[in-house]
């Protein structure tokens, strides 16, 4: 299984905070949180792992290309306007078969992610399976709706849903297909865009529950995913 890791954000929130360190390679643990990803995503099944890295510093790509992580790393060094472009930029190294996706700043629960690419590959059905959770830690959270068979019904309508999106998901190569046909009628803005499309061209989600989910954008969910990890005494 190939897996695709998003890392390209410029981490503008923490740097507001003070923390020059590229969000990439900010620790949860003591660990960075690329290589949080790359853990999570070998320990899952994945045999390659291609991960996107801005261009604003090299510290990232030094870092991968310095660090043995057991698994082949490809590396796409590009400074992307939003996480659609950066999965978009992935297409070449992911599209022949179906594959993980994990968002740097997502930090789960040990085995959550394991759980997710076993539970997917049991629906050949579906175009893909999402992460979701019901912890709401994002500013601008993406709510899932999801039925009783674990089908997602409807995306962005909170006053329906108790879940939102995790920044893991497991895709077939339908996706990107999807993709030719979504920026032929308007330019991507974000990665969300691509999930509302699959549903509203009628393929099949479904949601996976992963547990506690934080994600890493302000200096005080480093506390939080250390603390959800059992690695920070609870305050």
């Amino acid at each position: 299984m190939r897996a695709g890791i998003i890392a390209a954000g410029l981490g503008e929130r923490l740097v507001a905070a003070g923390i020059r360190t590229p969000k990439a390679l900010v620790e949860v643990g003591g660990v960075p949180l690329v290589a949080r990803a790359i853990a999570t995503a070998t320990a899952a099944g994945a045999s390659s792992i291609a991960c996107i890295v801005n261009a604003e510093t090299d510290r990232v790509r030094r870092f991968l290309e310095s660090t043995s992580f057991g698994v082949p790393i490809a590396i796409v060094q590009r400074t992307t306007a939003n996480s659609a472009e950066s999965f978009l930029a992935l297409r070449p190294l992911l599209e022949a078969a179906p594959f993980l996706l994990l968002t740097v700043d997502a930090v789960l629960q040990p085995g959550a992610v394991t759980g997710l690419v076993e539970h997917a590959r049991t629906r050949r059905e579906a175009a893909g399976v999402l992460g979701v959770t019901t912890t709401v830690d994002d500013e601008k959270p993406l709510w899932a709706e999801v039925d009783a068979g674990g089908r997602i019904l409807t995306l962005g309508e909170p006053e329906r849903a108790r879940h939102v999106t995790a920044g893991v998901y497991f895709f077939t190569p339908l996706v990107y297909a999807l993709a030719d046909v979504v920026a032929a009628a308007r330019p991507w803005t974000a990665f969300r865009m691509l999930l509302t499309s699959l549903l509203a061209h009628g393929h099949a989600l479904y949601g996976y529950d992963v547990g506690p989910c934080i994600d890493v954008d302000r200096p005080e969910d480093i506390t939080a995913a250390e603390r959800m990890l059992g690695l920070a005494a609870p305050t």
